[in-house]
């Protein structure tokens, strides 16, 4: 008999909460019992599982005892107040969050990508942003086979990303197009005090502006996909932007290799790349769209170009379920990749 673990979901609630919880139960994750983690308001509803009805608990440390995994999902700020308790109480915590991502202690995953560096946890593995994920997966298997020195992304970011106040926007401003004037209270960055349209519009902000006039959102992608691949000096530069959409990110890549690559050779690694679907039919029409990403597991990728002017140029079109390989899918997969490494015990 398989050995079984006990999981926590902090954040249930949330989008990413519900979805990991799917997920374990689609994946057939080896659970003997989910504890259902919120804020106290919402401790003592109850949610199903998997055909169980569990109540919700209120995050706090000792809600961690006996916990194998615990995936967190609900915001920097509870991460950093209960990461470090749950891992304490030994737990290994899978955190969604920004929280501990360039923290050089702890290991940021993306299976298909970098597995070793989990040898390297103490207790805390940091899921990468979710325009990081998608991207690595298409980088990483070309790199293998040809070496990589420059990356330009523009991403085309849904609104879910953001959160459900965002996808509430979006809906409403979508209804009232043309029949009233706009009060958008929460995107681009709900904190700060000027707010714009999302339907009809793209907002070329994601969190606040840093002092390079990158965002916040820019250079995490920036900085994650340097060491997710341990390439700390990679020509990396991205440009991020929300798009009236609700699920599935999009990218346009730009890429250098060190080797050239004919375009039957990148279609070929891609093809046979882990957790990668080519769609790269230019003639039928066929490439990806976050429409038909959504509620997918694998990141499609299509759109594939050489550069005119540059020999070793590749342009690439990406796109990928952000609530799943962006967050949900990603952290299972790190759960499940431990399993299979004997990283944990139950």
């Amino acid at each position: 008999m398989s050995e079984q673990y006990q999981v926590a979901i902090v954040g249930a609630t949330g989008a990413v909460g519900q979805k990991i919880a799917e997920k374990l139960v689609e994946r057939n994750f080896p659970y003997s019992h989910i504890k259902l983690l919120a804020s106290s308001r919402s401790a003592g509803q109850t949610a199903k599982v998997g055909g169980h009805t569990y109540t919700i608990e209120e995050a706090k440390p000792e809600a961690f005892d006996g916990v194998d995994f615990a995936f967190f999902s609900a915001g920097g700020d509870v991460s950093r107040k209960l990461a470090k308790e749950a891992a304490a109480r030994g737990a290994v915590v899978i955190d969604n969050t920004s929280a501990f991502r360039m923290d050089p202690d702890t290991p940021l995953v993306v299976p298909e990508v970098n597995p070793q560096a989990l040898h390297e946890h103490n207790g805390i593995i940091a899921n990468p942003n979710c325009s990081t994920i998608q991207m690595v997966c298409v980088l990483e298997p070309l790199r293998q086979k040809a070496g990589l020195k420059k990356v330009i992304v523009s991403t085309y970011q849904a609104v879910s990303g953001s959160g459900a106040a965002a996808i509430d926007e979006l809906t409403k401003e979508s209804h009232a197009l043309g029949l009233s004037e706009p009060s958008p209270q929460v995107l681009p960055v709900k904190s700060q005090p000027k707010h714009y349209p999302i339907a009809g519009n793209l907002l070329p902000q994601i969190d606040v502006f840093e002092e390079n006039g990158f965002t916040f959102e820019e250079m995490k992608m920036m900085n994650e996909t340097k060491k997710i691949m341990s390439l700390p000096d990679l020509s990396i530069a991205a440009t991020c932007v929300r798009v009236p959409v609700v699920t599935g990110h999009s990218e346009s890549v730009y890429l250098e290799t060190e080797q050239e690559l004919s375009l039957q050779e990148i279609r070929d690694v891609l093809t046979a790349a882990e957790g990668v679907v080519l769609q790269d039919d230019p003639t039928a029409q066929v490439y990806p769209m976050p429409l038909y990403a959504t509620d997918e597991d694998p990141v499609f990728v299509g759109r594939i170009r050489k550069d005119p002017v540059e020999k070793t140029g590749i342009h690439l079109w990406i796109v990928a379920d952000n609530l799943l390989k962006g967050a949900a899918l990603n952290s299972i997969q790190i759960a499940e990749k431990m399993i299979a490494q004997k990283e944990v015990s139950s």
